[in-house]
């Protein structure tokens, strides 16, 4: 003799499209920044002037990710 159990049925969570708008406009900037400070900051083409403090933090993750710059 089997008794049943009740199942939960899960419900999606729902965001507000205005949140959700956020979240993606945070994100993209974000992973826009990560971008330029990794990948594109050299230096002499810096946003920053020509200080390589940045370019230093940053130069094995350049590396490993397979930019340039030397």
């Amino acid at each position: 003799m089997s008794t049943a159990s009740p199942t939960a049925v899960p419900t999606p969570v729902v965001v507000p499209l205005n949140k959700a708008a956020v979240w993606l406009f945070t994100a993209a900037f974000l992973a826009l920044a990560v971008y330029y400070f990794v990948g594109v900051d050299q230096g002499a083409t810096s946003v920053f002037g020509s200080n390589m403090g940045i370019h230093e933090f940053v130069h094995d993750a350049r590396h490993l990710l397979g930019f340039p710059c030397h």
